[in-house]
C-alpha cells in the first residue's frame, strides 16, 4: 500500500493559473460534452463508460486517482435534472468506482463531491477524491485544494485507468 509520503515524493506539483482557468470554463464549450463526443482536443483517461455515464481521470488532480463521473447527456442540476432512478444509478456507479479506487490505493477516506456552477463547468459531475493513508489533517478536507496539481506522466495515467477499468469489469 502506498502512503502519503509516496505521493509527495514521487510527484511534482504546480499551481493552476486560476484566472485563466476560470475564463476558459466560462467562455469555451462544455469540456465534458467534448470528452463524451471524443473530441481529440480533450484527450482523457476513461475508467468507466456506458450509454448513460462516463468516468475519467481528472486533468487537474490534486490527489492521485481523482476521478470525475458525469452523465453523457448535458445536465446542469445535481438533483432536479434527474429522476430518483437515474440518481440512484449514478450513485451506484460512483460507489463502485470509489470502492475499487479505495481498495487499489488503500485510501483512508474517499471524498465524493459535486462542484461546478451554472456560470462555468455547468455540466453536472461528481468528483471521487481518495485520500492517501497518512495525509496530515491540515492537508485534508479543504486543504486538498491548496496543495497544487499533481504532475502525473501520461503513461502512468493510461496504465492506471486501464487497471481501474479491468477491476470495474469484474464487479459491474
Amino acid at each position: 500500500m502506498k502512503d502519503y509520503n509516496y505521493y509527495n515524493m514521487n510527484y511534482d506539483r504546480y499551481q493552476l493559473d486560476m484566472d485563466a482557468y476560470n475564463k476558459r470554463v466560462q467562455t469555451r464549450p462544455c469540456f465534458i460534452c467534448d470528452i463524451v463526443a471524443k473530441n481529440p482536443q480533450y484527450p482523457t483517461h476513461i475508467v468507466f463508460e456506458d450509454n448513460k455515464l462516463i468516468a475519467f481521470l481528472d486533468k487537474y488532480p490534486r490527489l492521485y486517482s481523482w476521478i470525475l463521473v458525469a452523465p453523457k447527456e448535458h445536465r446542469e442540476q445535481v438533483i432536479s435534472d434527474f429522476s430518483m432512478e437515474e440518481y440512484i444509478y449514478i450513485q451506484t456507479i460512483i460507489y463502485r468506482i470509489a470502492k475499487v479506487v479505495q481498495e487499489e490505493l488503500g485510501a483512508e477516506r474517499i471524498y465524493i463531491l459535486s462542484l461546478g456552477s451554472n456560470q462555468g463547468n455547468s455540466h453536472v459531475h461528481w468528483h471521487i477524491a481518495p485520500l492517501p493513508p497518512g495525509m496530515p489533517y491540515t492537508e485534508q478536507q479543504d486543504g486538498i485544494f491548496k496543495a497544487g496539481i499533481l504532475k502525473i506522466r501520461e503513461e502512468e495515467q493510461s496504465s492506471y485507468a486501464a487497471l481501474i477499468r479491468r477491476k470495474l469489469n469484474l464487479i459491474i
